[in-house]
């Protein structure tokens, strides 16, 4: 096959009784959606948890799927579901938060590891850590809507979508979260200059 199939015909294939098109959207869609959970949760156990729950609720629910929406607008909402779920059972006090600009990827904005100079390598390292502690900072439903950007690639209807709420909800997320972290990656500009 030359081109790729679609997502949403892998799961109408897998609908139908065909395994090899789940195979091929759990290969396409792990890390992300692993990496979505671990994100959230930042635990690496509970992750794991929440990652097997939602691929065990996709394989239950193929035969009533459907083709409504891109297929990772439906995988992402299992997960914001599920994560809700988590936050209710574990921690209430976050589940509230999640009944509540588009910019350029912040990943690309780290430089390069390609020179390999070894205080190159420590500063990105250190600029990753920053990010992470940034992006942990960040108010649970700024946080996701980050997420579903950069870790799924999805656009803000599919976002919105995702999380059940509008498209100027999800924009509005997402723009202030991105302007978090500018204001934390200007800051750490700022550092580095004086040193």
């Amino acid at each position: 096959m030359s081109e790729q199939e679609s997502d949403e015909g892998l799961m109408e294939r897998f609908r139908d009784g065909n395994a090899a098109a789940f195979d091929e959207l759990y290969k396409r869609h792990r890390p992300g959606l692993y990496r979505y959970f671990l994100r959230q949760t930042g635990s690496a156990p509970v992750a794991e948890e929440l990652y097997q729950d939602v691929w065990m609720k996709l394989i239950r629910a193929k035969d009533r799927y459907e083709v409504r929406a891109k297929f990772t607008t439906y995988l992402y909402h299992m997960a914001h579901n599920r994560l809700i779920d988590y936050y209710r059972r574990k921690r209430p006090e976050l589940a509230n938060s999640f009944t509540d600009e588009e910019g350029e990827s912040l990943w690309e904005q780290l430089p390069e590891d390609a020179a390999q100079e070894p205080d190159q390598v420590a500063e990105r390292r250190l600029k990753m850590d920053e990010l992470k502690q940034a992006i942990e900072a960040l108010p649970e439903t700024q946080k996701e809507a980050l997420l579903l950007r950069e870790e799924a690639g999805m656009s803000l209807d599919e976002i919105a979508e995702a999380t059940g709420v509008n498209r100027e909800t999800a924009k509005s997320r997402l723009r202030y979260a991105v302007a978090k972290l500018r204001k934390t990656f200007e800051g750490l500009e700022d550092n580095n200059d004086t040193t």
